[in-house]
């Protein structure tokens, strides 16, 4: 389950590349919170790996998406057959 979401995360971030260590980490964390079934226990894993993914977050590259300027410019060249 959270294992699952965190690997697609992962994926998504396109961090495996920059932090290899960190990204395992975050895996493993969070099939150990799936494993685990003491609500302590959980809990101490919940914190670590959002600590961890923080980290990834922060670490993740810029991805260009485009906006309404990048939008409106795309129509503009389409329309004068550019």
């Amino acid at each position: 389950m959270v294992a699952d979401a965190i690997r697609a995360e992962v994926q998504q971030l396109g961090v495996a590349s920059v932090s290899p260590g960190q990204a395992q980490l975050a895996i493993a964390l969070a099939e150990t919170y799936d494993a685990t079934e003491a609500p302590t226990a959980r809990a101490v894993v919940a914190r670590e790996l959002g600590a961890v993914m923080k980290t990834l977050r922060a670490l993740a590259p810029v991805q260009a998406e485009g906006d309404a300027l990048d939008d409106l410019a795309a129509r503009r060249t389409r329309r004068r057959g550019a």
